[in-house]
């Protein structure tokens, strides 16, 4: 069985989320989601609409998704690798080269992002209504 990780917020989600898990799940057979925590997004200046259980339920829902764990820190990619024993990283491109660290450990793929839409672009489309 080939292990996949992906890592976000996954706020207001939308079509390009959706787009993306499925991409990542294309890469192997099972999909764990790391989802920042409230506390996380905190230390980044970032706050989400919907707390992360709401999160966490929206992607448990969602049949690309095999696992959902809490991301706490941005140190513990490494050893998520090793404790879910994953065989694939992948992120989207606009973070080409961040994480090429883990490659003694696993595969890195970074995706093309879903050009027409973002959570910060409908954040701020709302805003202006």
């Amino acid at each position: 069985m080939k292990r996949v990780i992906t890592y976000g917020t996954f706020d207001l989600l939308h079509y390009g989320h959706i787009r993306l898990l499925q991409r990542c799940k294309e890469q192997g057979d099972y999909l764990v989601v790391a989802l920042s925590s409230d506390e996380f997004n905190a230390g980044k200046g970032k706050k989400s609409y919907f707390s992360y259980e709401e999160r966490k339920h929206m992607l448990e829902a969602i049949r690309y998704v095999d696992l959902v764990i809490p991301e706490d820190s941005w140190e513990q990619k490494s050893t998520d690798v090793e404790k879910y024993h994953i065989d694939t990283f992948v992120m989207g491109d606009d973070w080409e080269g961040e994480f090429d660290f883990l490659k003694g450990k696993c595969e890195v793929v970074y995706l093309p992002r879903t050009p027409e839409i973002s959570t910060t672009r409908i954040k701020s489309e709302l805003g202006k209504s």
